[in-house]
């Protein structure tokens, strides 16, 4: 180990990674100070339940524009490539405006919220009101991810850091005069919070990517067409999409367990806790794209740190006494829920094993420009989760939350063993190719 860390490239791994890991777990901040705001005013439960609703369907619409990050940083190698992309994403933009458009200002709204997500009749106009808001979020948002795609494939991963903290101050500045005002009243106050703050990052972004367009008109630019950036765009999309519909499948099947209540919350509390801990290495493939041609092995020994370190730390709240002392100090869990999630959080290190591992395989395909072939070990991924988790809840209930955990686990290592399979066999089909061009 103490090699690994005496290599000079791991060294530049670490300088171009550790700012993208701090900023995505610095993000989750943003949802604290938004709901602590909240959670001050008058009917606070109402609120919060309004702005979770309205922030569940922003979250569907925006994961088609967060993957312009991985899109720029595959595919931007100059002006001219960038341009293109930028195109492709106020397309993808103009159809996203137009559906949240439709949402929130006609009637077609009131039926989404009410039959999608049975919002009460007394609270649809701020919760329209709130989306449009977001709505806004969702373009910002968009916009962060595509210079941001470009500043880190020049490696100046710092600048996502610096974005995302001056985000956050710019967030708790305005979360705080809404509270001192008391201009906090509905939901909006919370939508209000995050446009403030996706702003602010948004700007950074943009004149840090602007910049460095700039400062590298002259660099010699591949030829890209709109084709070839539709071709990685929408198998990423979907992709990612499929992950999305993961969690609430589980949630629908735990509903057969044996303690319905304690089981969802020891699934949700211990899947937070799974999450929490991974956001620090959900940019594993960037560093496949940014890296991996020119040090395998460098990149190699990274994904293996990144796949132990989390695990050690699951293992360390589930077998230490730092486990129960985190649960109820930290959390504020009873001992009974506290112990619960502890017992679910041991089968999520299989997870954290192999998510790093997942993303790893995956990044090589975006840099094989073979997102599509990322589909079907997602697919597996989910058929597994599926047959797993069945058996598990009507055989034995008593399992309550872990059954959840066993199932997301288990799907999490078939997705691997299937992703492994498509870049092996990609990987041998290129080297049979490179003997006959030979």
């Amino acid at each position: 180990m103490s090699k690994i860390f005496k290599n000079s490239t791991f060294i530049r791994i670490l300088i171009f990674f550790i700012p993208l890991a701090v900023s995505a777990s610095l993000t989750s901040i943003s949802h604290v100070i938004i709901n602590g705001t909240l959670s001050r005013t008058d009917h606070a439960e109402v609120i919060i339940a309004n702005y979770a609703i309205a922030f569940s369907l922003f979250g569907i619409l925006e994961r088609p524009v967060l993957v312009f990050r991985q899109t720029s940083s595959a595919l931007a190698n100059g002006k001219a490539s960038f341009n293109k992309i930028a195109t492709f994403f106020i397309k993808v933009s103009l159809v996203i405006a137009a559906l949240c458009s439709l949402i929130g200002l006609t009637r077609f709204g009131d039926l989404v919220f009410k039959y999608g997500f049975n919002a009460e009749a007394d609270s649809m106009a701020s919760l329209k009101f709130t989306f449009l808001i977001l709505s806004g979020v969702i373009l910002f948002s968009g916009l962060r991810c595509l210079y941001q795609g470009l500043i880190i494939n020049k490696l100046e991963t710092k600048w996502v850091t610096i974005g995302v903290v001056i985000r956050l101050v710019g967030m708790f500045t305005v979360a705080l005069y809404l509270n001192l005002s008391n201009h906090a009243k509905s939901s909006v106050a919370g939508a209000i919070i995050f446009l403030t703050g996706m702003a602010i990052e948004c700007f950074i972004s943009v004149w840090r990517g602007n910049s460095i367009v700039k400062e590298n008109k002259k660099e010699i630019d591949t030829t890209l067409r709109q084709k070839e950036i539709s071709a990685f765009y929408f198998p990423l999309v979907f992709y990612l999409s499929f992950q999305t519909i993961l969690i609430p499948m589980i949630y629908a099947f735990l509903g057969n367990i044996h303690d319905v209540h304690l089981g969802i919350a020891s699934f949700a509390l211990a899947f937070s806790i799974t999450n929490l801990i991974l956001s620090f290495f959900m940019y594993t493939h960037q560093i496949v794209l940014q890296f991996y041609e020119k040090n395998k092995r460098t990149v190699l020994k990274c994904v293996m740190v990144f796949s132990i370190v989390p695990s050690v730390f699951l293992a360390i709240l589930c077998f230490t006494s730092a486990g129960p002392w985190f649960m109820r100090t930290v959390l504020g869990a009873d001992m009974e829920l506290a112990t619960e999630s502890l017992n679910v959080l041991k089968f999520f290190i299989i997870k954290t094993l192999v998510f790093p591992w997942v993303d790893y395989y995956g990044g090589i395909l975006m840099l094989q420009k073979n997102t599509k072939s990322l589909l079907k070990p997602q697919i597996f991924n989910m058929i597994t989760v599926v047959l797993v988790i069945i058996p598990l809840v009507y055989l034995n209930p008593a399992l309550n939350g872990r059954s959840g955990a066993i199932a997301a686990s288990t799907g999490e290592l078939i997705g691997l063993l299937g992703v492994y399979s498509v870049v092996n066999r990609s990987q041998k089909v290129t080297k049979v190719v490179e003997q006959k061009t030979i």
